[in-house]
């Protein structure tokens, strides 16, 4: 039950998703990848998680790590380890399989963002029975423009349609950040947020208010995701 989680940047680690999956069992081991720990080349954890970070997949020259990450994203896939990624961490799970993702795609989300569940969702082990519309915290300029063959598009937004995906039984990824608690948004850049016509305080205010239901919904995917990785630990994967 311990937890690979890759560290894109020096504020993007697993808030209260790593607290949610230490809660449930599953202890973390954080690579702190951009300061220059060496990203495994083989996954010896009963889990993977890739957290956000403003790189493309493939960004070699400014992430000189992402090569690495990415052949774990694969290996994971390969030997059905449960995976994670979260913003770039999903983007890489879709580049990896085979899906596309464009820089600076659409219209920026920043802030608490409406998201709408699909019918798909249903019999998906961490997305069933939520409730048909939810929010959840958006940072993000890139998007997914292509899921990878046989994905199942679980969720979307009217900005992003590919907000949530499955690639295969254990692999998700997530354009949204459940990690992050509505008071982190006061950490974030005001000049940056208005660059895009957005202001840090109101932001806050309106993630502090859909915190009441959104908190619950992701805390109990989360949840399931721990199940999932203790149930396939114990069948050896």
């Amino acid at each position: 039950m311990r937890v690979l989680a890759v560290q894109n940047t020096p504020r993007g680690g697993p808030g209260r998703v790593g607290d949610w999956l230490e809660e449930a069992g599953a202890a973390m081991d954080v690579l702190h990848a951009y300061a220059g720990e060496a990203v495994p080349s083989r996954l010896t954890h009963a889990a993977l998680v890739v957290l956000g970070g403003g790189f493309m997949p493939n960004d070699d020259a400014r992430a000189p790590w992402l090569g690495a990450t990415r052949g774990l994203v694969a290996t994971a896939l390969a030997e059905r380890t449960p995976f994670l990624g979260i913003c770039l961490g999903g983007q890489l799970l879709a580049h990896v399989a085979g899906g596309k993702v464009a820089a600076r795609h659409g219209v920026p989300e920043m802030g608490s963002t409406a998201l709408t569940v699909r019918t798909e969702a249903a019999a998906d082990p961490l997305f069933h029975s939520l409730p048909a519309q939810v929010t959840a915290i958006e940072r993000h300029v890139d998007a997914v423009t292509s899921l990878p063959p046989g994905a199942v598009w679980l969720a979307r937004s009217d900005r992003c349609p590919y907000q949530a995906f499955r690639v295969g039984e254990r692999a998700w990824g997530v354009q949204f950040h459940p990690e992050t608690a509505p008071e982190r948004l006061l950490t974030w850049d005001p000049a940056s947020l208005a660059e895009h016509g957005d202001d840090r305080e109101a932001l806050h205010r309106r993630a502090e208010e859909d915190a009441r239901t959104a908190t619950p919904v992701w805390h109990e995917v989360t949840r399931r995701f721990a199940a999932l990785i203790r149930r396939a630990a114990a069948a050896g994967r």
